[in-house]
């Protein structure tokens, strides 16, 4: 029957009776019939198609008029207009919210509607007779839907929404999504259909304008710097177009943690103090990295990393404090070590690998931990000091310093010393005040190359603290000797010896320290040509003595010496020069020697080029001195002629008895004081017997009334400068009263001036004490006349 009815329904077309009621509902009746069937009786039944013309009613929503709404108008088409139908309205809100003109067929709704509430009713209408109550039509059922506005804002799910992100986060990283609903029909128009947007937040977060997806908007956003934010999301119907309804959710979002920080010491150093003898186990002190991350992310572990003191000292995580703990691991000596540093690392236990990029996630830092001393003696840098050292080091230099301090909080200054007992030949001294050892005798590697002494420091308040330290002084071979023949050589050579035979093969030896000695062996330059042998160096440190020549005659010659020169490769290079005897012998046919008898012998080594140019000295100061002395020799033979107990000096003639008087005239010319001009050129010394004629010389014609003072100086630089003067000083007085003098000279000596040669035979009538008087002058006058 329902499927019939649909049938129906198909084929009946609404008629629009107003554009906001929907549609009006006529009921006709047919005439006609639009079928026949029999029953099983055999009466012919008859079929009537129903007269309801439907369709949909619709209702605006939320209605503000002041009259009821009219929704629309029932009709049967067996109304004829006369009143005798009536129309009754049964459902969803009939009589109440709905009411029917029952005359009329008309619908109203009686108040205003929610289609969030209700969006649809259902109605049955039916025309019946008012005199009998019989209906007319049967009861049909039609629909009054409520037409949706926009009068629903969106609502979030939540008021506040509550999420999570971890910091460092990429852009674009999903934080949380938020749902808006709006109650207004989503089938029709944009009144349901809901966008987002972000009114709080930016830059840090941003959201999907369809799906409320929140993510973040911010690369590396640090928890540390901040880790709350507050986010406003607006969601927006009617597509976010102008005039849409809105609502708003706060989100609240939580940077999480990330390990993304190392631990940092808040100080670069610590220091402690711990007694000398605490025991192991002992607390020395804490320490604690920051590590600004939280929980997992800022767990610590401690560790010594480097130091002196990591074997004297333990550290260890307090998992609890985050502490690091440094107790006491041995037991500590002050005298040994006063003060230990420890190198210590804080690392973070749980590390992201992703983060690594920011840096290693550790921190250093020094433990300085000083150990409290009791009085105890000067304690040494080093319990041993090794010095190397090269032997041709000059005298004086330092090869090192040793230092050693009072390990006593007083400090004390220290005072060193070398216990002479390990230094008996006192080849090394010490600075008292610094501890600088140097040499004080030179040093020698092949006579001892290894030195053992001790070095003794003493406190200078407290003497009785004293300690000892050793000192090995390695002296270092430098190539400072020359190679020389390994052995001495006895060398034989037959008078039948061919030429080219090896007679003998030498070796070299050296005494410097070289690993892999290099020996080059050469005959002498002043034997290549002249020499009946020649060596050969066979390169391995060795060399062959070879003959040049056939046969050998012992009677002519029996011994030849052969100069060979041994040099080494080291730097500088040394090299020596060895003369090696060979013997010429008899020997029979199988080469035997026979009547040979004599040894070989080997010549002292040959003189270093040092000890060459030493002779060449001596010999070349030898000749200086033998011309030296030729030279003596020959001054002697110019002594004066004049000898007196008085020493003779230039002009100066001293008597022991009367003078001559105004006769005597040979011994100085005091005209030429008056007059320089008048000094004959060519007058010779008296004094002394002439050897040699020497160019007279020639003194500068002085000035006018020049001071006789300067002329005296003058004749002096002559007297220096002649070279015929005595070989040794001598005096030259001059003196006269002056130009101005009324009375003149008085003096014998002007008379030289103004007169001849005198003759002086008559001093040798004035006795025996002129004798010599007279024979000095009649000599000067025989002297002169030849």
């Amino acid at each position: 029957m329902r499927t019939y009815h649909c049938f129906l329904l198909l084929f009946w077309v609404g008629q629009s009776q107003q554009i906001f009621t929907g549609s009006l509902l006529k009921r006709t009746r047919s005439r006609k019939e639009m079928g026949q069937v029999s029953d099983s009786n055999g009466k012919e039944l008859n079929r009537y198609k129903r007269s309801w013309m439907w369709n949909q009613f619709f209702l605006l929503e939320e209605y503000t008029g002041s009259d009821y709404q009219y929704v629309g108008k029932l009709h049967s088409d067996q109304d004829k207009g006369d009143g005798s139908l009536k129309y009754i309205l049964s459902g969803d809100g009939a009589g109440d919210l709905f009411i029917i003109n029952e005359n009329t067929g008309d619908i109203q709704a009686t108040r205003r509607l929610d289609r969030e509430e209700k969006p649809v009713y259902i109605l049955r209408a039916q025309a019946v007779n008012k005199r009998t109550g019989i209906p007319v039509e049967p009861e049909s059922e039609f629909i009054i839907k409520i037409h949706d506005i926009n009068d629903s804002e969106p609502k979030f799910t939540k008021e506040i929404y509550t999420g999570t992100v971890p910091e460092m986060s990429e852009v674009g990283t999903f934080v949380l999504q938020v749902t808006a609903t709006d109650a207004d029909d989503p089938t029709y128009g944009n009144s349901a259909k809901v966008v987002y947007s972000i009114l709080q937040g930016q830059p840090y977060f941003s959201v999907e304008s369809e799906t409320g997806v929140i993510k973040t908007a911010l690369p590396n956003m640090d928890r540390e710097n901040k880790d709350k934010y507050q986010v406003v999301i607006q969601a927006k119907d009617m597509g976010g177009q102008m005039g849409g309804l809105s609502g708003t959710a706060v989100v609240n979002i939580t940077l999480t943690d990330v390990n993304d920080n190392p631990p940092r010491f808040p100080q670069s150093t610590y220091q402690f103090k711990v007694p000398e003898f605490a025991s192991p186990g002992h607390l020395v002190g804490k320490i604690k990295a920051n590590d600004i991350d939280e929980g997992v992310n800022a767990e610590i572990t401690y560790h010594i990393a480097d130091g002196d003191g990591s074997d004297m000292f333990n550290l260890i995580t307090d998992k609890d404090t985050q502490e690091g703990i440094v107790m006491v691991k041995k037991t500590l000596d002050f005298e040994k070590k006063k003060l230990y540093t420890l190198k210590v690392e804080a690392v973070n236990t749980n590390v992201d690998p992703r983060f690594l990029y920011l840096g290693p996630f550790k921190d250093f830092a020094t433990i300085r931990i000083n150990v409290e001393d009791v009085d105890e003696p000067p304690v040494f840098s080093r319990p041993i000091y090794i010095l190397e050292v090269k032997e041709d080091i000059k005298t004086n230099s330092t090869i090192g310093i040793v230092t050693a301090q009072d390990p006593d909080a007083l400090k004390s200054p220290v005072r060193y010393s070398l216990d002479r007992h390990t230094d008996m030949d006192r080849i090394f001294n010490i600075d008292s005040g610094n501890g600088s050892i140097f040499t004080s005798k030179p040093l020698d590697r092949e006579t001892l190359y290894w030195h053992n002494i001790t070095v003794i420091a003493t406190e200078i308040e407290n003497p009785k603290e004293i300690s000892r330290a050793p000192v090995f002084i390695k002296v270092l071979d430098v190539n400072d000797n020359a190679p020389e023949l390994a052995m001495v050589y006895e060398i034989f050579i037959c008078e039948n010896t061919k030429a080219g035979q090896l007679i003998e093969t030498i070796r070299a030896a050296d005494k410097d320290d070289s690993p892999e000695p290099q020996f080059l062996f050469s005959l002498a330059p002043e034997a290549f040509t002249t020499s009946n042998f020649t060596v050969h160096d066979n390169k391995d440190n060795t060399a062959g003595i070879v003959t040049r020549r056939n046969g050998y005659n012992r009677h002519e010659i029996n011994t030849y010496l052969l100069p060979v020169v041994i040099s080494d490769s080291d730097y500088p290079i040394q090299s020596s020069t060895s003369t090696l005897t060979i013997r010429v012998c008899a020997c029979d046919r199988w080469g035997t020697k026979q009547s040979c008898h004599a040894e070989a012998l080997i010549l002292p080594t040959g003189l270093s080029t040092g000890a060459l140019i030493a002779i060449l000295l001596c010999i070349i100061i030898l000749l200086v001195t033998v011309v030296l002395f030729a030279a003596l020799r020959r001054q002697r033979k110019k002594e004066p002629l004049i000898v007196s107990k008085e020493d003779i000096r230039d002009n100066i003639v001293s008597y022991n008895d009367e003078g001559g008087g105004e006769e005597d005239t040979q011994a100085f010319d005091i005209g030429t004081l008056r007059n320089p001009e008048a000094i004959e050129d060519n007058k010779l010394r008296r004094d002394i017997v002439p050897e040699t004629l020497f160019l007279p010389r020639r003194t500068a014609t002085a000035r006018d009334n020049t001071d006789v003072r300067d002329f005296i100086n003058q004749r002096l630089k002559e007297n220096d400068t002649d070279p015929t003067a005595p070989p040794y000083d001598s005096l030259a007085t001059y003196a006269y009263e002056g130009n101005g003098s009324v009375a003149e000279s008085l003096s014998s000596l002007e008379s030289m001036t103004t007169e001849g040669d005198q003759d002086y035979d008559y001093l040798n009538d004035w006795g025996p004490r002129f004798r010599k008087l007279a024979d000095m002058y009649g000599s000067a006058e025989s002297d002169k006349d030849s």
